[in-house]
């Protein structure tokens, strides 16, 4: 059932709107700017019924604040006015609202226009989804990894939680792609794909293809010792899966991965981690492949022996 949230200062009118829409919808409720913002922020909300006039924060500056957050700036928002209030309806299109319901509520007219702007937006998350998934692994491709890891990265901050950034890579993947040809080389990207991924399935983990046959991932709320173990697992599952290689350079494809914990700061860069990364996975390439190479909170390394 998709979710809706009402935000307006009157326990009433926002107990209308809910008596309303309560049987197709889940509803929350809000009765302050302040309370609003704080629920967009943290629940996955298709539509957003928000007042104008209201104590405190209005209704404009709060749809100022939810278009600045980047979880709650796709999110549609329908402003409540009343039923002579042109001047604020203009103003709110203007800023970014997608309509507006009128006081008093007439029920059909209500339930037409969240009914419209609740399928839009299931359709645009439905495309948005299609554009952000790698066809070949249907893991998440580059984009969401763009967009999704400053997302993370923030909540992280805002938790002061520790922070895991790591990258795969196949190794020797030229040799076999040259060996067994670019449809081999396909199969052997989706195997690893999915092998990973299948350890990586917490709400706190993501994974994605980064180009070619390297992957970037990044998990939040684990020590350096816990992930640089659960990483040790997933590269051990790959060679498991006894693809065989070139026998001139390995026996069978596996991966080296590097990566870096950290406790992010407001100040602290999410592309200087992801460097360090960068670097420890070439460190692991760079003494023998086939091994976990990692960075801890105090930046020393974690060897895989």
């Amino acid at each position: 059932m998709e979710k809706i949230l009402v935000v307006d200062d009157s326990a009433v009118q926002a107990a209308q709107l809910k008596e309303i829409l309560d049987d197709a919808y889940d509803i929350t409720t809000a009765h302050t700017a302040e309370d609003g913002l704080r629920l967009a922020s943290s629940e996955a909300f298709s539509l957003i019924l928000l007042d104008v006039v209201m104590p405190g924060m209005d209704g404009f500056t709060l749809l100022k604040r939810l278009q600045e957050e980047i979880v709650t700036q796709s999110v549609p928002v329908i402003l409540i006015t009343s039923l002579s209030d042109v001047t604020h309806e203009q103003r709110g299109l203007i800023m970014g609202a997608v309509d507006y319901i009128t006081k008093p509520f007439n029920a059909a007219i209500v339930k037409a226009r969240v009914n419209t702007h609740v399928k839009l937006y299931r359709y645009r998350r439905q495309a948005e989804q299609q554009s952000m998934t790698d066809q070949l692994t249907g893991i998440a491709n580059r984009r969401r990894y763009e967009s999704y890891s400053r997302k993370k990265w923030k909540e992280a901050i805002r938790l002061g939680a520790p922070f895991s950034i790591f990258m795969f890579d196949i190794d020797r993947f030229k040799v076999y792609n040259d060996t067994f040809g670019h449809p081999a080389g396909d199969k052997v990207i989706t195997a690893v794909a999915q092998t990973a991924a299948s350890h990586l399935q917490r709400s706190t983990d993501f994974f994605a293809r980064y180009g070619g046959e390297e992957f970037v991932a990044f998990s939040l709320g684990d020590s350096a010792e816990q992930i640089f173990g659960h990483l040790k697992k997933i590269r051990q599952a790959v060679e498991d899966l006894h693809i065989p290689h070139d026998p001139t350079v390995a026996q069978w494809v596996t991966v080296s991965i590097g990566g870096v914990t950290l406790i992010p700061k407001a100040d602290s860069s999410f592309d200087s981690y992801l460097k360090i990364a960068d670097t420890m996975l070439y460190d692991a390439k760079k003494h023998g492949r086939n091994q976990v190479v990692w960075a801890d909170e105090r930046m020393k390394q974690l060897w895989e022996t």
